[in-house]
């Protein structure tokens, strides 16, 4: 028998409650529960990238993430990063870039550039590479998805520079 509890989340501007064992994934959470469908399993095991999600804007592995961890953080999904009418830069780069093929991976790419360029502007192509090492993509748009990175965050130092 599972030991269950209620959980607060704040998940992409919203508050939600949710039953469930406090080493229960929050990936299993978010999809299941939430239905969030921009966090994939993939590995399980964090090793992947594709379940990625921002926790107080710090790109985290759901997968691993047990929910009792994660409760009354603020967690932003690709769902709540942007809005179909107004793309979040990263977003936007992927699509101008096209740093998509079968977009298994595009949710931990973009929170995961999200998340870098939030903390560092102007990070040069060492920093971007490093900082993705970690997501796996095995459609091959590595470049594409450089060629986003560096985009985004042109756009954002020169949205900043005419603030």
């Amino acid at each position: 028998m599972r030991d269950t509890h209620s959980y607060r989340l704040h998940v992409n501007g919203s508050g939600y409650a949710v039953e469930a064992a406090g080493n229960t994934a929050l990936l299993h959470i978010l999809r299941n529960d939430l239905e969030l469908n921009s966090p994939k399993y993939g590995c399980g095991l964090g090793e992947c990238g594709a379940c990625t999600v921002l926790i107080d804007g710090v790109a985290a592995r759901s997968c691993v993430l047990p929910l009792r961890l994660a409760e009354g953080r603020e967690i932003v999904t690709l769902e709540g990063l942007g809005t179909p009418q107004a793309l979040h830069p990263v977003q936007q780069a992927f699509i101008e870039a096209e740093a998509a093929q079968c977009g298994y991976c595009t949710n931990g790419m973009i929170l995961t550039i999200a998340a870098l360029l939030q903390r560092q502007p102007d990070p040069d192509d060492a920093t971007i590479r490093n900082e993705l090492r970690y997501n796996l993509c095995r459609c091959g748009t590595h470049i594409e998805i450089l060629r986003a990175a560096r985009l985004a965050a042109d756009r954002l130092r020169d949205a900043g520079a005419r603030s």
